[in-house]
């Protein structure tokens, strides 16, 4: 009898436990990275299996990868980088100094710079973000014309929070290169959430709102494996204060 009871209670705790547990947190996880760079190709893995199994902890991870452009002088041009993204690497020299960014570099929610190649670091530092509070953000897309249309819902700004910028960004899963010259000569390199397009929009505002926006499509992208991510940023500070995903359907 006992023993009947004591399953009873702990199928009824279980049960509450299940209704009680908290959605999971989007947390942004940036990859600068590039097909020059021999040391690369460990951190581009990392990010696919972060974009396979995007559960970490409390965590959802929502991974971009960002191909940097200065190694492109050293004998190989990576077809996906951008000296945009390079400079949006840049701008986290503000937070972390000059001498702390290098490549390959995973920024989690903007807050902390780690090796790209460190799994273990990047699991805890996703995890230890997922515990910071986020602001609630959704994102519906939809193709007109060969542009993405998105409808992004954005909270109105916190008190006594700095400015903080909606950026919006079209990622492509199942890319590879084969590489002829420069460090990586020889590999079949493959990536994940490659970044096509980035782009910073409006500032959140005093009250809730949504804002209405657009990127170009390029014609050789997809047709499959292209999402939608956008994210909350602190101007000054750099953080990531929320972010969500969306599949685009082609």
């Amino acid at each position: 009898m006992r023993t009947l009871l004591g399953a009873a209670i702990f199928i009824a705790l279980a049960a509450r436990g299940s209704l009680a547990q908290a959605p999971r947190v989007p947390v942004l996880v940036e990859l600068y990275t590039s097909e020059g760079c021999s040391s690369c190709p460990p951190a581009d893995a990392l990010l696919e299996l972060l974009a396979r199994e995007p559960s970490v902890g409390r965590a959802e991870v929502i991974p971009i990868g960002l191909h940097v452009d200065y190694f492109n002088s050293l004998g190989w041009k990576d077809a996906f980088s951008s000296a945009s993204f390079t400079a949006r690497q840049q701008s986290y020299s503000q937070v972390f100094g000059d001498d702390n960014l290098y490549t390959p570099q995973i920024v989690v929610d903007g807050h902390k710079a780690i090796a790209g190649n460190e799994g273990e670091l990047v699991r805890r530092a996703i995890e230890s973000a997922a515990g910071r509070p986020h602001l609630s953000v959704t994102v519906a897309v939809r193709i007109v014309a060969d542009k993405l249309r998105l409808t992004i819902g954005v909270p109105a700004t916190p008190p006594n929070t700095e400015r903080i910028q909606v950026v919006a960004a079209i990622t492509e899963d199942g890319l590879s290169s084969i590489v002829t010259r420069g460090e990586n000569t020889g590999r079949t390199l493959h990536h994940v959430a490659v970044a096509r397009a980035v782009r910073g929009f409006d500032s959140l505002t005093a009250k809730p709102s949504v804002v209405e926006t657009q990127l170009p499509i390029g014609k050789t992208w997809g047709p499959n494996g292209l999402k939608a991510v956008v994210w909350l940023q602190g101007a000054k500070s750099r953080q990531v204060y929320g972010a969500a995903i969306a599949l685009i359907p082609r």
